[in-house]
């Protein structure tokens, strides 16, 4: 037997609600599902990414003190179809990789981008079969 049957969701706190918010949809595309304020004060956004269950909740609760990222602590990781069409798409929006495209050894290409905060997106482009 398991005791932890599913991932539901993973919170990163933020100091700018709406800009990170419009970083998640905007510029990786992701949907917001559910937007509340919880009994603590904290209001809360959760969004979807196409093809996955697990939500990323996206934080604001000024109680807690500024957020304070530290680098390379925690990173995102979603799978794009091209990072050539992406990083057009970044280009669009004023923005471009922090680090990368590199190839790995596996076949894949990954590329890194800051959002809102400094928290890492990690962006995978798995190899054609």
């Amino acid at each position: 037997m398991s005791l932890v049957t599913k991932l539901l969701h993973t919170r990163y706190r933020v100091n700018d609600l709406e800009r990170t918010v419009s970083f998640y949809r905007d510029i990786l595309g992701l949907t917001e599902v559910k937007r509340h304020k919880s009994p603590r004060g904290s209001e809360l956004v959760f969004l979807q990414t196409p093809n996955s269950d697990e939500l990323i909740e996206i934080t604001y609760f000024p109680g807690s003190g500024p957020v304070q990222v530290q680098p390379d602590l925690t990173h995102l990781a979603f799978e794009v179809e091209s990072l050539a069409a992406f990083s057009q798409h970044l280009a669009k929006h004023g923005l471009q990789f922090s680090d990368g495209p590199t190839a790995s050894s596996s076949g894949s290409v990954f590329a890194f981008i800051d959002a809102p905060e400094g928290y890492e997106i990690e962006l995978i482009q798995k190899p054609k079969p």
